[in-house]
């Protein structure tokens, strides 16, 4: 967590103050002056907030125009889109991903436990179809919403603390109360990610009326728009944190910088946004931003022809899908031709490729196995992984296993991230005899003590041959020791089918929690449903408090217990100590094999955009690369 300390967050607000710009000094993009001419559109200062956040720009105050050029891949590539926008919060990260600065809350304020945020809104803030945001609006979104069963069944889990919603209240038309039944110190930053964008996401005035309690006609529309129920017609209308639809209806009011115009979905081979005209945010001369008009997304169903459309120039800006390390040296000979620049981007993940052994495997034989540590020992030092960085990776990695790789990370572990690396092939064999594995058939493979050949599925992502790769050669190498590695590649949806299913012993993918440990703890604790594959299984038993699945290892069990206590700390220092004994825990057990730590992503940005912070960091907590505020890039002329 970067979490700064409650008593220490006057002080923070009152440094993220906005600068005294008057009204008469505000100015608007070109593209609106027709509109405020024709009366049409009310003059800049009307649209803006009383006090704009001011924003300063990361290199030079912009000029307005233009558009930005990207590629999202395919129709489900949905969150493409909400990393250019980025979520509209409260809060929002700094761009270096070491703190928390103010957003749509002009001011915020912690208690000395940390079980109630108070947030005061930017008054004068606007929709964008113009009309004025309120409390009124979070308490629709938070209460209407977020706590109705109809609508989400379970509670969400960053806004629940000791298995209780937060409880949502109206100070003034400006100001709501989040109570927590416990302590949540990390609440800011969960605000800061794309998981809890809920309380700023629907505006009541339009989205209410998809909603029973407002709209006693609901059932009309229901059948008019052929839904299931009230709850799908509000998410096709008003979309959700991370569905398509939320990009396929124009007349949605947001808070974002550009609003759409050509929607998304269905056989679209590009979605357009434009500037929201009441965005609430100026840079230090007064500018309304965006500077950018229009953002310009093509659909494009191959990784090879978004990596052609940049090494041709027609896209501005792109690091997603383009970012591979095997893409590196073809976008670095094109620049010229391309008029673009490469900048590297540093993976927040812990490992470019890991192996997720199944605790919980339905191999009975082999479920003995994968729970005895001097097995899993053995099958990592079976592993050369200096030949999985030269070959897949160009040499541009480094053997690891699992945590932040960053030593000035205060969640670095060096006993995590390098035990058992290197390659021993004796000491490796040793260890798989000690198991009972010493004997073999007549291929060279190891059997069980009561016959039958040692052999492992591992599913993998076609989309993500990378995985592939390293896979391939892991069979190569686990074969030498005499272990066969059966590789099981698929699409998304069926390897995560065969995950939920528990359907695989190997699951191979990126391990998160590296920059962003205490935020994405997945690979250290079996908490989430669909990703912490060391055992779906235990995830599903903490889940329903011990009501389904399988009851976790003693190991997971004592991890678990100190992250009950570590979400309801009541210091930074109590919720810090106890994370470090969740990784040291996770060190000694040794559950997950990592590979190769992520090497430098690869990203193009057109040779006159500027503004960019080349520097961003690549992941999903900070959503990349709208903590960047592209908002403030602009082409120079």
């Amino acid at each position: 967590m970067r979490l700064i300390p409650s008593r220490q967050l006057a002080i923070v607000v009152a440094a993220m103050a906005t600068l005294p710009i008057a009204a008469s000094a505000y100015t608007q993009a070109p593209m609106l002056d027709k509109l405020v001419q024709d009366k049409k559109l009310e003059p800049v200062d009307k649209r803006l907030p009383a006090t704009p956040q001011v924003i300063k720009p990361l290199e030079k105050v912009g000029v307005y125009g233009g558009t930005l050029r990207s590629a999202l891949r395919g129709n489900g590539d949905y969150n493409a889109i909400l990393r250019l926008v980025s979520p509209q919060n409260f809060v929002r990260w700094t761009m270096d991903f070491n703190g928390i600065e103010p957003n749509l809350a002009e001011k915020y304020v912690v208690s000395p436990d940390a079980s109630e945020y108070t947030f005061s809104l930017r008054k004068g803030t606007r929709w964008s179809d113009g009309t004025p945001l309120t409390a009124d609006d979070i308490l629709f979104s938070m209460n209407d919403l977020v706590s109705n069963k109809q609508f989400y069944s379970n509670n969400l889990a960053p806004f629940t603390v000791n298995d209780k919603l937060v409880q949502v209240s109206k100070v003034d038309d400006y100001t709501v109360k989040f109570k927590f039944a416990g302590p949540y110190i990390s609440f800011l930053e969960q605000l800061a990610t794309p998981l809890a964008q809920h309380p700023l996401l629907w505006q009541k005035k339009y989205c209410s009326q998809f909603h029973p309690k407002y709209n006693p006609h609901v059932a009309d529309l229901v059948a008019k728009e052929k839904a299931k129920d009230w709850a799908q017609l509000m998410r096709n209308k008003c979309g959700d944190t991370e569905i398509a639809t939320r990009w396929t209806n124009p007349e949605r009011p947001t808070l974002d910088p550009w609003i759409i115009k050509e929607p998304y979905g269905g056989s679209a081979t590009k979605v357009v946004l434009e500037r929201n005209p009441f965005f609430w945010q100026v840079d230090t001369k007064g500018q309304q931003l965006p500077y950018i008009d229009r953002v310009q997304l093509s659909v494009i169903s191959e990784v090879e022809t978004i990596v052609l459309a940049a090494i041709n120039g027609q896209l501005d800006f792109q690091l997603r899908h383009i970012s591979g390390i095997q893409n590196r040296p073809v976008l670095a000979e094109n620049q010229a031709k391309g008029a673009y620049k490469i900048f590297g981007s540093a993976n927040v993940n812990a490992n470019a490729a890991g192996l997720w052994l199944n605790q919980s495997t339905k191999n009975e034989k082999l479920k003995k196995l994968m729970r005895n540590k001097d097995f899993r020992v053995a099958l990592s030092l079976a592993m050369d992984r200096k030949e999985i960085n030269d070959i897949v990776f160009l040499g541009q990695g480094a053997p690891w296993q699992l945590g932040p790789y960053v030593s000035t990370s205060k969640w670095f572990n060096q006993k995590l991230g390098t035990q058992y690396t290197g390659f021993d092939a004796k000491q490796a064999g040793e260890l798989f005899d000690k198991v009972g594995l010493s004997k073999r058939d007549a291929d060279g493979f190891r059997t069980y003590p009561e016959g039958g050949r040692v052999s492992i599925n591992a599913i993998a992502m076609i989309s993500n041959p990378v995985h592939i790769d390293v896979l391939e050669l892991i069979r190569k190498q686990w074969a030498k020791a005499g272990i066969e590695l059966v590789i099981q590649s698929s699409e998304r949806t069926l390897f995560y089918d065969r995950a939920a299913n528990n359907q695989y012993d190997i699951s191979v993918d990126v391990f998160s929690g590296g920059q962003d440990a205490s935020l994405n703890p997945r690979a250290y604790l079996s908490i989430h449903p669909q990703e912490s594959r060391m055992s779906l299984e235990w995830t599903k038993y903490y889940l329903s408090n011990g009501k389904n699945g399988e009851k976790p290892s003693p190991s997971m069990q004592k991890r678990l217990d100190l992250y009950d206590k570590w979400q309801t700390a009541k210091s930074q220092a109590e919720a810090d100590k106890l994370f470090k004994e969740i990784m040291e825990e996770a060190a000694n057990e040794f559950e997950l094999i990592g590979t190769i730590r992520p090497a430098l992503e690869t990203g193009v940005r057109k040779a006159n955009l500027m503004n960019v912070y080349q520097k961003m960091p690549s992941g999903w907590t900070y959503p990349t690369p709208g903590p960047t505020l592209l908002q403030q890039w602009f082409f120079a002329k």
